[in-house]
């Protein structure tokens, strides 16, 4: 891995006219020169460059260095937010103030993450941009996608002195509806290669089993005494192989961990990369986090600094709602109201390890 050369995609590539507006991406800067890219196509993290061991750089963002590899990827969701609703909502149906909902079969036999042309797919509008901070806007209007009502989203990505990429979301809606908005960053802290030897910790004492088309059974498992204890931390590969049935269920983790935190002073998880030494801390005011570890992944799709997509090549850290909570009543809610505001706020604090 020669991380000296690595560098930010050219501005020019992401230069397109979608839908009737204009994408760019924008380059972030905080006071000790960490660089990150943002696309508007999908508000999509595109590039992170940390120091590592030996002031060596790695850009920590899956992802592609142009706009027409977003396009044409095989995967949909690299970098991207995902919405109106992540993850699944079971056969695409849900009750809400006694009125039935139809969605997108996306991930058959479920929806998945918003729907087809949903949160990922679209151009967001900027708002405003400083060096260290870019805000955007979309508007979802009454019934894309099957949900109801207009839901107004403001989100921004500020890169904090710290070294922290710091995500926030506010929403408003003019009729009842669900929402959980997530950021699904695939992240590689050596850059490439397999993610199976970053060491992980998840303060979870639980996480939500699911059946075998990923739907959450509705209880709360305990993580002791299973593959799914990364209380103390452990390499993400050290169990993945067992023969259990949640991970055959989930072809590895692909499942959602209650958090015991839902705070942006207490970690809820942290990864090293076990070549670079970057070691990155998550905070979030969400309930829970999905661990993904690139399980379907397929090496289809060639990535920025020539890296490949094989299975296993990336990981995911999506801090959310719990799957199909409008089907679950004993989840915490995902409804919001008329007056009400939805706010979501998730904190990446990249150090090097001791």
């Amino acid at each position: 891995m020669n991380n000296n050369k690595i560098s930010l995609p050219d501005s020019q590539t992401f230069n397109k006219d979608l839908d009737g507006k204009q994408t760019g991406l924008y380059i972030l800067r905080n006071k000790n020169n960490v660089f990150a890219a943002v696309t508007n196509y999908g508000a999509r993290w595109v590039s992170m460059l940390v120091p590592g061991k030996n002031g060596n750089v790695t850009d920590v963002i899956v992802g592609f260095d142009s706009l027409d590899g977003y396009l044409n990827s095989t995967e949909a969701y690299y970098g991207a937010v995902v919405g109106r609703y992540a993850n699944r909502i079971a056969a695409g149906k849900f009750y809400l103030d006694g009125n039935s909902y139809t969605l997108a079969i996306n991930n058959p036999p479920n929806h998945l993450h918003g729907g087809i042309k949903a949160f990922h797919a679209v151009v967001w509008d900027v708002v405003q941009v400083t060096d260290n901070r870019i805000e955007l806007k979309y508007i979802s209007p009454d019934g894309e996608e099957g949900y109801p009502g207009k839901l107004e989203i403001t989100m921004d990505y500020n890169l904090t002195d710290e070294n922290e990429m710091r995500i926030s979301f506010s929403a408003f809606t003019d009729k009842a509806t669900v929402i959980s908005l997530a950021h699904h960053a695939y992240f590689n802290l050596n850059g490439n290669g397999t993610i199976l030897e970053h060491n992980l910790k998840i303060n979870a004492d639980h996480y939500t089993p699911i059946d075998n088309t990923s739907i959450p059974l509705g209880f709360l498992e305990k993580v002791e005494g299973t593959a799914f204890d990364f209380r103390d931390g452990m390499k993400i590969g050290s169990r993945i192989h067992e023969p259990a049935e949640q991970l055959t269920n989930g072809n590895g983790y692909d499942h959602n961990f209650v958090l015991n935190t839902h705070s942006l002073d207490e970690l809820a998880a942290e990864a090293t990369g076990d070549i670079s030494g970057i070691k990155m801390g998550v905070f979030t005011t969400e309930p829970g986090m999905q661990l993904y570890t690139g399980n379907f992944m397929k090496r289809d799709n060639i990535l920025k600094n020539n890296n490949t997509d094989g299975r296993h090549e990336a990981f995911c850290l999506e801090t959310q709602h719990f799957p199909d909570s409008p089907n679950q009543p004993d989840f915490p809610s995902v409804i919001l109201r008329p007056g009400e505001m939805y706010s979501s706020c998730t904190g990446f604090l990249f150090s090097i390890s001791n």
